[in-house]
Parts: structure tokens; sequence; C-alpha cells
């Protein structure tokens, strides 16, 4: 089971890749094999908004693997929260190379998220 918040993101990259293989109207069923058939493979990667040289550039924090994504499925704005604290955070879902969507968070609290180092992208 995947959470609805996300599934809304991942829903029409899936249409497009059967589209893409002439698929036009896929059915349900077709959408949720797809589904299967990618999910192994998506990866989401959290980044926080940080001041620098007078602008804000994106500092990533973590790349998450889809079969460790569940907790953070579950309640993502608690589990930003519980290990970075409050800020502003975007997430972006990656198929392999292909960039899906992306989606912004903003959780309540102190801002942990410096003391983190950045990840290697």
């Amino acid at each position: 089971m995947i959470a609805t918040w996300c599934w809304n993101l991942l829903e029409p990259y899936l249409r497009r890749n059967l589209l893409n293989r002439g698929v036009e109207r896929p059915t349900r069923k077709q959408v949720l094999e797809e589904f299967a058939r990618v999910w192994p493979e998506v990866t989401a990667t959290l980044g926080v908004q940080e001041p620098y040289a007078g602008t804000i550039r994106f500092k990533w924090l973590i790349r998450l693997p889809s079969a460790e994504a569940e907790p953070f499925l579950d309640d993502p704005e608690g589990w930003i929260a519980a290990r970075y604290g409050g800020g502003k955070f975007k997430l972006n879902l990656h198929h392999g190379m292909h960039f899906v969507n992306t989606k912004n968070f903003k959780p309540a609290g102190e801002p942990r998220w410096a003391e983190v180092p950045a990840l290697d992208v």
C-alpha cells in the first residue's frame, strides 16, 4: 500500500510511461502493473532550503530507496521533523535517472538540519 499523496505524484508518470509504450487509455490494472514494475527503482531525495550568498540553495540531506521509504510515506512531516527539525523541505522523486515529481513540506520546529552533512549528489 502506498500513501495517497505519493500515489498522486506517481500516477501521471506511470500513465506517461504507458502512453509512450502505445497504451493510450490504460486500465487501472495496467497502471498498477506499471507501478509494480517501477516502484523498486524509485528513490526519494529530500533537501532543505538553505540561505546562501544572499539567496537560497538546496542542501540535499538523504536519498531513500522505495524499499526503505514506508515510515516516511506514512507521516512525511513527522518523519522530517523528527530527524531534521523545521524548515522548507523539497522532496524529489526519481525513477532511475528520470525525474518523476516533486512535493514541498514545511514542518514546524527548530532547524536541526544545519548540523547534518550534505548528501553528495
